[in-house]
């Protein structure tokens, strides 16, 4: 899954002290449920992304388990309120451990 690029935007990318910016991500991923047959007959195995948080500088500040029901290219918005500039990390991991990141640089000033 490393060639998977997340597309992630930031309504702004820098704000005031006490300020909220809103963030938008999508990731590509078929989110297979593990009930669907494939055209032999036999059942495709699952494959879903299981968790996605955005970290700002190492510490959580959003996270969401996601399960079978979750459809594909999983879209995620939230608003944050961000105490510090720095780094924001965003992580997708998938059944098999794998994980998809993408980083975006915030500022408060």
């Amino acid at each position: 899954m490393a060639d998977v690029k997340p597309r992630i935007k930031l309504d702004k990318k820098e704000v005031a002290k006490g300020g909220v910016i809103e963030v938008k991500t999508l990731v590509s991923h078929t989110m297979e449920s593990g009930q669907r047959k494939d055209k032999d007959g036999k059942t495709i195995p699952r494959k879903i992304l299981n968790k996605f948080t955005c970290d700002l500088n190492g510490k959580t500040i959003f996270s969401a388990e996601l399960e079978s029901a979750v459809s594909a290219n999983p879209y995620f918005q939230f608003k944050l309120k961000p105490e510090e500039s720095g780094t924001l990390t965003f992580t997708w991991v998938d059944d098999d451990g794998s994980k998809i990141q993408a980083t975006e640089q915030i500022k408060v000033a």
